[in-house]
């Protein structure tokens, strides 16, 4: 879901198939580093683990796929400051949940499955949507929504809030604060890894994309030959629960200020990629300012389109050939009535 899929669009673009999106990798306009040579990098901090030998730190990596997480964080992150700013001028309606601060987990878990593996997501979807090689553009056009997909597969990976229950293989992103709630005011136990007793879990720091990347590899490994497994991305969320939350009742100002200097994902992808030798800093610079016209445009796009006939209510609610039709207002006696 991107920023086109939040103002109306006509219905020749609702029709027409999507423009083929390669991975953050593939996308890279003026690659710096295409060298696929490995480096070998530690995660920020240990993993935490319960009824389970716990992955190592030592991550393998290499300098496109580092510069590939940079673009694909900075995106996401350009794109959900966008959506605010569009949100607060009444462009867009309805409910809007950011995910900005917590990039490293669409990336991270994006470079360890393949297109077998399957997702189902929370209501903070945006960048889950972009880090699955969606273009920010838009690929539902306007028709969908926030609430999450799902697809079944070989294994699945299932976000949930702080609020949720874990059935089956799966995996929990924390943000540290539910709806309006600091966890340790609703959770009697905020160590969820450990909610399944005897599923073994993982605590994952999810503000560090290579320690997710490891994480979401051990997982898929574990769950195709053991069973389930609980992975708690420990990571935070910059702005409130939705638009309408402040975010500052449960937590203060100089709490979110202290994360952003400490765990920001972006900027620890950064400091690697500097530290490597991989990008200068003008560099680096000069991708986010690609960035932000690739963003511009797609709101333009967006703002541009015309809106949609009434009857596109009803396209693509199915994916065709299943010969399933919807109650209410799809079923067929209601449709041939309507303008």
């Amino acid at each position: 879901m991107a920023l086109a899929n939040f103002t109306s669009s006509s219905r020749s673009n609702l029709l027409k198939p999507l423009a083929p999106v390669l991975s953050f990798a593939e996308t890279l306009r003026r690659p710096i580093s295409t060298s696929t040579d490995p480096l070998i990098i530690e995660t920020s901090v240990p993993f935490t683990f319960h009824n389970c030998e716990p992955p190592s730190r030592s991550v393998e990596t290499n300098p496109q796929e580092l510069i590939s997480f940079f673009r694909g964080m900075a995106t996401m992150r350009r794109m959900e400051i966008a959506a605010d700013s569009l949100y607060k001028a009444k462009l867009i309606r309805g409910f809007c949940h950011l995910y900005d601060g917590q990039e490293a987990v669409a990336v991270g878990m994006e470079a360890a499955i393949t297109k077998k593996d399957c997702i189902i997501t929370a209501y903070r979807d945006h960048c889950t949507f972009v880090g699955a090689r969606w273009d920010p553009s838009g690929g539902l056009r306007g028709t969908h929504g926030t609430p999450g997909w799902v697809f079944e597969r070989e294994w699945v990976n299932a976000f949930l809030q702080e609020g949720g229950r874990i059935l089956w293989r799966t995996r929990d992103r924390r943000s540290s604060d539910g709806m309006g709630t600091a966890e340790w005011r609703a959770a009697k136990n905020p160590a969820y890894y450990k909610r399944g007793d005897y599923v073994p879990g993982l605590k994952v720091d999810g503000m560090d994309a290579l320690a997710v990347k490891q994480a979401c590899k051990f997982a898929k490994e574990h769950v195709l030959r053991k069973g389930p497994i609980i992975l708690e991305m420990d990571t935070y969320r910059y702005h409130g629960h939705s638009m309408s939350d402040p975010g500052s009742t449960y937590r203060t100002r100089d709490e979110i200020s202290g994360v952003r200097q400490e765990r920001d994902p972006v900027e620890r992808i950064r400091k690697v990629i500097l530290a490597h030798d991989l990008a200068t800093e003008k560099e680096l610079k000069d991708f986010e300012k690609e960035i932000r016209k690739e963003v511009d445009q797609a709101i333009a796009q967006a703002k541009e389109s015309p809106m949609p006939e009434p009857y596109e209510l009803f396209t693509n609610v199915y994916v065709k050939g299943l010969g399933t039709e919807a109650f209410g207002a799809d079923r067929k006696e209601v449709r041939a009535v309507l303008p």
